[in-house]
Formats: structure tokens, C-alpha cells, sequence
């Protein structure tokens, strides 16, 4: 079901993406009507949260069905709260996967708008859509005698243009929920030290799930699922050297290591200092010692030097068994995402980028290695693209089958084969959109209700 409107992007970059999902070989395949029925059913998608929530267990600690017990206690415990409402407690694994967990969310809810008013920024509200509280630096509008204890409605900014401090914004917003506020308004905007903690505990968000906040972090980690399918497609062995070329913020990378058992070696590069720390504080409280963190940036990661046998970057070529390459790209996958201020030269300039890492990333492979590619993303250019360019421009890959193969095969467009499309995976939620409803048992829907992404698999002969 739908209540938000469709995705709010540019002019120039609706008129890009039309084009990408309307291309030649698309409509010789399905015809003008099939192919804009899709295009806009992914604008529509893309605005509204998945009907579930993804958890990724740390297997490697406890078995799946201790923490699925675990985590319904904690879960229940939310219901004892004073300000919750009932949680729903159904908590069931995936039935291909063996570390997820996932739990229906319910919505959207019948929620009445109150006159006391809240706006918070975009990336806050897409927080509290997915189950978040309001946190105080999100906050960037409120009434003007708003007290800890007011009873208030959520907003979420669409276009960014609400200035801090305001008492009000009648722009381009999205209702999200009530809450009751923690913080007076000068606690919020009066003081010139950071504002941390909860600023409005949302009590009847418009999408009911589980808050995670401080639940199980040892074991339990909130993932998308096709995050969680790339560590099993790139399918880590113990004792393998293995890279992780731009890690931040360590999901995927505690998860490689923990499919390995915590044996061999993980290197993990980003080039941003802050987040290398959370992947290490990730990594050390999982007790996963075999991670090792590099701040570096990774188009510079081969060595020029052959002979160079240093512990850290840059490395000789033909240094790891596997590579993941899960690649900085223009996010326009991600769910819910009301709105998008990305410009179409911002979304153009990560393919060049891209090819850079793949170069490093191939160069770094072991021959008979294998490399997983993947995006966040819905155009054709970070995706079946770059796979038809690493192709032509790398003999030594060949495609892979993925094991799970749970999404879509890849996209026409990019002049790859019917045999090559269908060893790409491609998770196309506007395939099956207004198709599934919250009565279609959840494991069903779940490998189709996701965000949009992408994953291809290379072998190095």
C-alpha cells in the first residue's frame, strides 16, 4: 500500500532514470507499456520502508534459535514500556538463509495528526519509518514552548529547507508519527554544546516495528537482506586472505569473517578515519580478531613494488584469495527514501570511480580468486555496465552462478547475454510491487519487498 508520494528527485534525474528504465533492448523485450508500468512502480517503492525487518544473527556466537529466543525476550520487554504500544512478537528465520531473522512491520497505521508540531530532517525521518526514535540532532523545527512530556506530531523535511530553530515549516513534509518529546526546546537549540539522546520517543509511528536501540548488540545487527546475500555469494573459507575494499561501516566485513570462522585474515580499507574506528569497535565487540583495519583509499592499493611484504597497504598484486568491492555508489536503491537532492553530475561521477576500484580490485586477486561486486543502487551504469566493461576489459574474469540466487536476474540494457543476466542478481522491488500484500506469509515476500541492489560474481582464471 501506498501513502507517501513517489520519490522526490530532480527534474533531469527523473528524466535520466526514465530513460535508463526504458531503454531499447528493454522495450523490444516488454513493450512501452510493461516498461513505464515499472519505472513507475520503482518510484513509487522507493518512497515507502520494506514490510519486515532484516536482522543479521552472529551465529558464530550463539546458535540462530538461542538468539531468535533472545531476542523475543528483549523484544517483549519493549512492550512493557509505559509509552509502547503492543509489539508484534512473530520473529522467523529465512528459510535459505541461515543467520537472518526477520519481523513484520505493520503499517501503514491509522494515525491522527495532533497541532503540536515536530520537523526533523529527511535521513531522520526515513530512522523512524524503519522503527528509530526521534535523536535530538535530527531535530530541526519544533513549537516554541515544547517541554519533555509534550505530546507531538513527527514531520520528516522532504527538500532540506526547514531552517534550524524554526517554530514551524509548511514546505514540502511527510507525516511519520506521534511521539512525546524528551527535551525541552532549549535543550534542543539553545545551548552551544552537542545534543545527544532522544529528543521524541515515538509512541504511534506511522510503521509499527521493534525499536533496536542498546537490543542484543553483541547478536543481532540490523542489515538489509541483500547485504547479508553478498557475504554468503562471496562465500568465505577459513584460513583465506580476504579484502574488503571499502568496508565502513563493518557490516559486511564482520560478517565475512564471521562466515569463516574467525580464521584467516580480513582487511578492511576505507579512507575516512571515524568510520575505520566503528568497524574496529564493531569488530572487537563480535570477538572477531582476525580483522584487520586500514584507513587507505583503495583506487591506491596495489603495489607498485612486487617484492613489498608489508602487513598494510598498499599491497602486491595477487595478494587475496577473495575481494568484496561493495562500491561507493548513488544509493538510489536504498528504502524508504522520500526524497533524493543528488544532482545528475553527482550520480554520473561514481562510474569512473567504480572502474577505478575494479582495476585495484582485480589486480589484487589471486588467480582462481574470486571478486563480488556489488550496489545499493538501480542504474544500469553501476551495474550491468561496469559488468559488461570488467568483461571486455578483464579476459581473465568470467561470471559466476551465486549461491543464494534469491533476487531478480540482471537488467537489460547493457548488451550482456541472456546466460550472463541470469548469473547477475538484481533485487527489483517494483517487479512485484502491489503484487504481495501483509497477508502473503512474510519469508515469501521477503526476497522481493527489499531495496534495490545489485550483485555480480567473478571468477579470476
Amino acid at each position: 500500500m501506498s501513502i507517501f508520494p513517489k520519490i522526490s528527485l530532480r527534474p533531469d534525474v527523473t528524466d535520466h532514470l526514465k530513460s535508463v528504465f526504458l531503454n531499447k533492448e528493454l522495450l523490444a523485450t516488454v513493450g512501452l507499456q510493461e516498461a513505464e508500468c515499472r519505472f513507475q512502480k520503482l518510484l513509487t517503492c522507493l518512497s515507502q520502508p520494506p514490510s519486515y525487518t532484516c536482522v543479521r544473527a552472529s551465529t558464530h556466537l550463539a546458535p540462530l534459535e538461542d538468539i531468535r529466543h533472545k531476542l523475543g525476550e528483549e523484544l517483549k520487554k519493549q512492550m512493557c514500556s509505559p509509552s509502547a504500544e503492543e509489539v508484534s512478537l512473530q520473529i522467523l528465520p529465512h528459510p535459505r538463509i541461515p543467520d537472518v531473522l526477520l519481523l513484520p512491520v505493520k503499517g501503514p497505521r491509522h494515525v491522527k495528526q495532533l497541532s503540536s508540531e515536530v520537523v526533523v530532517g529527511a535521513q531522520c525521518g526515513t530512522a523512524v519509518l524503519r522503527g528509530a526514535h526521534v535523536f535530538a540532532p535530527g531535530i530541526v523545527a519544533s513549537p516554541k514552548y515544547m517541554k519533555a512530556g509534550d505530546v507531538v506530531s513527527v514531520f520528516s523535511d522532504l527538500e532540506g529547507k526547514c531552517t534550524r530553530g524554526a517554530l514551524s515549516f509548511q514546505g514540502k513534509r511527510v507525516f511519520v508519527g506521534n511521539g512525546v518529546a524528551e527535551m525541552d526546546r532549549s535543550s534542543i537549540f539553545c545551548t552551544d554544546e552537542t545534543v545527544r539522546g532522544i529528543g521524541v520517543r515515538m509512541t504511534e509511528p506511522l510503521y509499527q516495528s521493534p525499536s533496536f536501540d542498546g537490543v542484543l548488540p553483541r547478536l543481532v545487527f540490523l542489515q538489509n537482506l541483500p547485504s547479508v546475500v553478498v557475504g554468503h555469494v562471496l562465500g568465505p573459507r577459513p584460513g583465506e586472505r580476504i579484502l574488503d575494499m571499502c568496508a565502513a561501516p563493518g557490516g559486511k566485513t564482520c560478517h565475512i569473517a564471521a562466515l569463516m570462522g574467525d580464521q584467516g585474515e580480513v582487511v578492511a580499507l576505507d579512507r575516512i578515519r571515524n568510520k575505520i574506528d566503528r568497524i574496529r569497535q564493531n569488530a572487537q565487540m563480535l570477538d572477531l580478531r582476525c580483522i584487520k583495519v586500514h584507513c587507505f583509499n583503495s583506487t591506491q592499493a596495489v603495489s607498485s613494488d612486487p617484492a613489498q611484504r608489508a602487513e598494510g597497504p598498499p599491497f602486491p598484486p595477487e595478494s587475496f584469495d577473495r575481494v568484496l568491492l561493495d562500491a561507493p555508489c548513488s544509493s538510489l536503491g536504498q528504502r524508504p527514501n522520500i526524497a533524493s537532492t543528488y544532482s545528475l553530475k553527482e550520480i554520473c561521477s561514481y562510474q569512473p570511480l567504480q572502474r577505478k576500484l575494479l582495476h585495484a580490485a582485480v589486480r589484487l586477486l589471486k588467480k582462481g580468486g574470486v571478486l563480488v561486486y556489488s550496489t545499493c543502487t538501480v542504474t544500469l551504469a553501476e551495474n550491468e555496465e561496469q559488468v559488461s566493461w570488467a568483461l571486455d576489459a578483464f579476459p581473465c574474469l568470467t561470471l559466476q552462478p551465486q549461491e543464494p540466487h534469491i533476487g531478480a536476474e540482471g537488467m537489460l540494457g547493457a548488451g550482456l547475454s541472456p546466460e550472463q543476466l541470469r548469473l547477475l542478481q538484481r533485487f527489483s522491488p517494483e517487479l512485484s510491487w502491489n503484487q504481495t500484500d501483509s497477508t502473503t506469509p512474510l519469508p515469501c515476500r521477503a526476497d522481493t519487498d527489499t531495496i534495490g541492489f545489485f550483485i555480480a560474481k567473478f571468477l579470476k582464471n
